[in-house]
């Protein structure tokens, strides 16, 4: 039986919607506590013919309103107007220990819960809140530990130093997607949906990554550096914050003027898509997955490259174009004398033959850029040790699964051996298994271990969640936060989660 030359790879289905809450899954002294709070709730409705209130709203066309209208903390001079309030309502429903399954109606999410004297027939469940959210600048609210400012005065973490660690700075959601127009993590958008405000916290963590790649970068201190590291792989456990630590650090770089080459989702470069075996290589190439890329580089760093001339004056190979096969009467394509690199990428979007040899060879040009500090980004950086969504026919009844590094644009953007400034953050909500210490082509030294909140940045996170009103100002106490923070082991998910129940 005879195979076609090339094979169609349909993309997954698509993920649920981030700003729908899944079932969670909590660990038995999360739950004795939440059954605990049940039945205190439970109490204190019945005799009201209530419920007891959770401050929380995962609405997402209320979410989206208020996010535009969220304005830095930095900028507020004076009194600022509340915000539209809340008027979707949704229930929330505490989950088993059996875990029961959820209804998938509900746009929070539905959790069943047992508590009582009977212990498994009563369900307790929380309205949204339908108040407003505190005003832009609130003094009586914009208070973190120690009476320390919650927020910092700045447009920008450049200015931030360790001694000014655990702070807020707010963007709005327009200024994030300005800064990073590829796309923001998934994780810091659940964040800024169930927050109802675009803002970060700025983590010794992130300082560190911030500050190593400034000594490297900046001359006059260059000389002094001592563990500067050019590559490194960013890892650490599950929800500690890794994804956004990148996207602050690219957001950085920017504004510092450097050219980013920031890929927020690593995965898309080896699942969905076409895939040609290239015969010149023995490599596979994925030029829907090129021709993005390359759109997504162009969408902020355009000023930087039209200024930029190409310097390597190889021919670019053409392969398969998506979907339209081999181009007749030429195998590769020379750039003319005096082409920038905006004239490079503008070859490989409208070309799709030239995609694949494009994003390749732009590699190698990058390398060279010495006007300005050049820094690659790569988030879910272990998807590309793995095996790829694509799977070759070997016989009539059997296929052979293609790993990532058989495809040709991971192949060039993998590997770690070289003098280029390269970070590269672990996603574990990813899946894609457990790796081992040593990754190949990765220097031994580059694994960087990003730990989850202390219990300084956790009461931290807790007084800003009383001000963003997920919990409430009248139950917020020392003790309840430190037991959130016990609970969820410093888990920033389980934390904003468990938060609701205060």
């Amino acid at each position: 039986m005879n195979f076609p030359a090339r094979h169609e790879v349909h993309a997954p289905t698509q993920l649920p919607n981030p700003s729908l809450r899944p079932p969670h899954r909590l660990n038995p002294a999360a739950e004795m506590l939440l059954r605990s709070l049940l039945r205190r709730g439970a109490a204190g409705a019945s005799g009201a013919g209530g419920l007891a209130t959770v401050a929380r709203s995962d609405s997402p066309a209320a979410l989206a309103s208020l996010l535009l209208a969220s304005r830095s903390y930095a900028k507020a001079k004076g009194g600022g107007k509340p915000a539209a309030p809340t008027k979707n309502r949704g229930k929330v429903r505490a989950k088993d220990s059996r875990g029961a399954a959820s209804d998938e109606g509900a746009a929070a999410g539905e959790f069943s819960s047992s508590a009582g004297g009977a212990g498994d027939d009563l369900d307790v469940e929380f309205e949204m809140p339908t108040d407003p959210l505190p005003p832009t600048y609130d003094p009586a609210l914009d208070v973190g530990p120690g009476g320390r400012p919650l927020f910092a005065f700045t447009d920008s973490f450049a200015s931030f130093s360790h001694r000014d660690a655990n702070a807020y700075v707010d963007f709005t959601l327009d200024e994030w997607k300005a800064m990073l127009p590829e796309g923001l993590p998934d994780g810091m958008m659940k964040e800024f949906q169930e927050t109802r405000r675009c803002a970060v916290m700025v983590r010794e963590g992130f300082l560190d990554l911030r500050d190593n790649f400034r000594r490297i970068a900046d001359p006059v201190i260059t000389a002094k550096r001592k563990d500067a590291k050019r590559q490194i792989v960013l890892d650490g456990p599950r929800s500690c914050g890794k994804s956004i630590a990148l996207a602050m650090l690219v957001h950085w770089a920017r504004t510092e003027g450097w050219l980013v080459f920031y890929v927020p989702q690593g995965k898309d470069w080896s699942h969905g898509g076409f895939f040609y075996r290239n015969t010149y290589s023995d490599l596979f190439d994925t030029p829907i997955q090129a021709a993005k890329i390359l759109q997504d580089f162009l969408k902020y760093n355009e000023t930087h490259l039209q200024q930029l001339p190409c310097q390597i004056v190889e021919p670019i190979p053409l392969g398969e174009g998506a979907g339209v096969g081999m181009m007749k009467g030429a195998d590769t394509l020379e750039m003319p004398e005096g082409s920038t690199l905006y004239d490079l990428i503008q070859t490989g979007i409208t070309h799709t033959h030239a995609s694949v040899g494009v994003v390749v060879h732009l590699r190698k040009e990058l390398s060279l850029v010495k006007d300005v500090p050049v820094l690659f980004a790569i988030d879910q950086y272990n998807s590309w040790f793995t095996f790829s969504e694509f799977q070759e026919p070997v016989t009539v009844r059997s296929c052979r699964p293609i790993h990532a590094k058989e495809l040709t644009m991971v192949n060039a953007y993998r590997p770690m051996l070289h003098n280029d400034m390269m970070v590269g953050a672990f996603s574990h909500s990813t899946a894609v298994g457990k790796l081992r210490e040593d990754l190949p082509d990765v220097p031994s030294n580059a694994r960087v271990m990003l730990p989850r909140y202390t219990v300084d940045e956790a009461e931290t996170v807790c007084h800003y969640y009383m001000r963003q009103k997920i919990i409430r100002q009248e139950s917020f106490s020392e003790e309840k936060w430190k037991k959130i923070y016990y609970l969820s082991n410093g888990n920033g998910s389980e934390m904003r989660w468990l938060a609701a129940f205060i």
